[in-house]
């Protein structure tokens, strides 16, 4: 049965008391007659019943009445018919590119023009980057246009199969057709192509309409930053896309003014890179601008962010003078090391304690001071060796440790170890290649957290927890040399690396690439905080980085560069792609060319009602009832 809900024609059955009403007259007066007179009274009783009943049926008010219940009864019902409607063009889903490569010369301007040219009656909008997004759904005309006066191309890479695809669940229904608008010189994800006759299988026209023409170009093509010589150096590549050699002047800046403090030339031959770099960077954010003239500005700049609390003051207590951690420590780049034989009286000036005692024990008082500072935001780190055994240790120091120390153990063949929980800290640590000889057994404690154990036995050797404000974090792999190592972690590459990473997550930077991002990167955050763009400020608790520039967000700065060869090369031609969506070969279709449409006529019912509403009322006034 058509209707959205069968069980509401029960109110029909309000037609019966007004019936009832209409039948109602005033009870006949009881009197005393002969039995003549009421046999003949009877007959005429009857006759007036009929009478009525047809009185009823021609009385205008009952019949409105009448058909105003059965029509409210159906609207509840919810009363529908099924029809085959033609596929339609009306709708129109517009693709526009708003990728980096749309920014060279007046491409996106012309494509905005392009586009505008194809609204029609029902429009949605997709802007096509790393990922689509629906500008307009289904929105009018006049809509789609005020989308394209505000709409700004931005330095990500489109995805433009996934914005077909995304087009192609707009039109499922009832059918229309695809404009995709763009340069066609890079494209991320799957072929256009192929998502462009898989659209038309289903019965959807696909048009590419390329704007847009090969252009020269220099740009800044790739960066990245490193800890050389106790400092932050920058290298960064330029290629040039001309078909002549080039000398590039480059300005380097400092902060958000981003004044040209030095410069220096660079020749970068035709068609190739070449590399630059600048060392001693400092906690901020340094710029780096290509001083051309060429027709995509976007690459002609490059930012860096070095967080600013990576400068620390580091407090190293050890009883022996040649440790690998010690070596790794002072060449961390914007921190400055003091090395002690024991703790000292106060704490407070120093961001981090660093605790490597590898015969004396830490005494008593010695371990009131660093859980006092530890308490009130510092930060600990305990390096492993045979001075932490339990019948050495202070129990004060003991209770401060995230493991529970047990007793020294060999393993002659070597134990291996194994990453328990993924880190900014551990990710480049090639725990293959760590081989354990010696080591401390000891046990987790309830509350803290694990990251690298031992294979065969799961003995904690990188483990933290939070003691107050502040974080005690226990290395489990001394760093002692000579015969007796206990392990090889010190003599592998990644080693001063861990310990960059190490100090800079203790210190609430996290890991330097953390603020220095290539567009196309996409960020969830553990809460929503108020993010501010080059270009804008919103809130939300995830992030598309698709702009060049400095992002503010959860308390960091973030650089944001294109580094993206593809995207620079506005040399590349289109016209393979082109032929290849303009190609003869027809597309099977696998799906009708009509849809079956669910018309509902609850709105027509509505109108009637208003309709016989005022009939009524006119009615009851000319008899002079109102």
């Amino acid at each position: 049965m058509p209707f959205e809900n069968p069980f509401a024609l029960a109110a029909l059955l309000s037609v019966i008391p007004l019936i009832i009403i209409y039948m109602l007259r005033p009870k006949p007066a009881v009197l005393s007659i002969p039995s003549l007179m009421f046999v003949l009274k009877l007959e005429r009783e009857r006759k007036r019943v009929y009478a009525s009943l047809t009185k009823i049926v021609q009385d205008p008010l009952f019949l409105i009445q009448l058909l105003m219940l059965i029509l409210l009864s159906i609207a509840a019902a919810g009363y529908y018919y099924n029809s085959e409607e033609p596929l339609s063009g009306e709708h129109t889903v517009l693709i526009l590119d708003t990728s980096a490569s749309m920014q060279v010369d007046s491409r996106f301007e012309d494509a905005v023009g392009i586009a505008d040219g194809y609204v029609s009656k029902k429009n949605s909008i997709i802007l096509a980057s790393d990922m689509p997004l629906t500008a307009l759904e289904g929105g009018s005309a006049s809509a789609a246009h005020d989308i394209f006066q505000k709409v700004r191309p931005g330095a990500g890479t489109a995805d433009l199969s996934a914005a077909i695809t995304t087009g192609m669940r707009a039109l499922s229904t009832e059918g229309g057709r695809i404009i995709v608008v763009s340069d066609f010189t890079n494209s991320k994800g799957d072929d256009p192509v192929a998502s462009k006759n898989l659209a038309e299988s289903y019965g959807i026209e696909v048009n590419f309409v390329k704007v847009g023409k090969p252009a020269d170009n220099i740009g800044i093509i790739n960066g990245w930053i490193e800890a050389t010589d106790g400092n932050y150096g920058y290298t960064g590549v330029i290629k040039n896309y001309r078909d002549r050699n080039e000398s590039v002047t480059i300005e380097t800046g400092r902060g958000a003014s981003e004044n040209a403090s030095t410069s220096f030339t660079l020749d970068v031959p035709a068609g190739e890179t070449n590399q630059f770099t600048l060392g001693n960077l400092g906690p901020g954010i340094t710029t780096v601008r290509l001083n051309v003239e060429d027709s995509l500005p976007v690459d002609d700049k490059a930012y860096i962010s070095i967080p600013e609390t990576s400068s620390q003051r580091i407090l190293y207590v050890t009883d022996n003078g040649k440790l690998p951690s010690k070596t790794a420590l002072s060449l961390l780049p914007n921190s400055n090391l003091t090395v002690s034989k024991s703790v000292p009286a106060e704490l407070d000036s120093y961001s981090l304690v660093v605790l490597a005692q590898k015969e004396t024990p830490i005494g008593n008082s010695s371990v009131e001071r660093i859980e006092s500072y530890v308490r009130n935001g510092g930060n600990a780190v305990f390096i492993v060796s045979g001075a932490l055994v339990p019948e050495k240790t202070e129990v004060g120091l003991i209770k401060l440790l995230p493991v529970k120390p047990l007793r020294l153990e060999d393993a002659e063949e070597g134990l291996e170890v194994e990453e328990v929980l993924k880190s900014s800290i551990t990710k480049d640590i090639r725990s293959e290649e760590i081989s354990v000889r010696r080591y401390l057994n000891a046990s987790e404690r309830t509350g803290s957290t694990t990251l690298v154990a031992l294979e065969e036995n799961d003995v904690p050797v990188l483990s933290y927890w939070q003691v107050g404000r502040g974080t005690v974090f226990y290395m489990g792999l001394s760093d002692e040399l000579g015969e007796n190592s206990w392990n090889n972690f010190h003599n592998l590459p990644e080693y001063p690396v861990f310990w960059i990473k190490l100090i800079q997550w203790l210190g609430g930077a996290g890991d330097i690439s953390e603020y220095n991002l290539e567009t196309g990167s996409l960020t969830s955050l553990s809460k929503t905080e108020e993010i501010r763009t080059p270009t804008k400020t919103f809130t939300s608790n995830r992030i598309l980085f698709d702009e060049a520039g400095i992002y503010e967000l959860a308390g960091k700065r973030i650089a944001v560069n294109l580094y993206d060869d593809r995207e620079s090369n506005t040399t590349a031609d289109a016209s393979e792609l082109m032929k290849r969506a303009v190609s003869e070969d027809e597309p099977g279709l696998v799906r009708a060319d009509t849809y079956t449409a669910k018309n509902d006529i609850t709105s027509y019912l509505i109108g009637v009602l208003f309709l016989l509403i005022l009939l009524e009322i006119l009615i009851v006034r000319q008899r002079g009832e109102l």
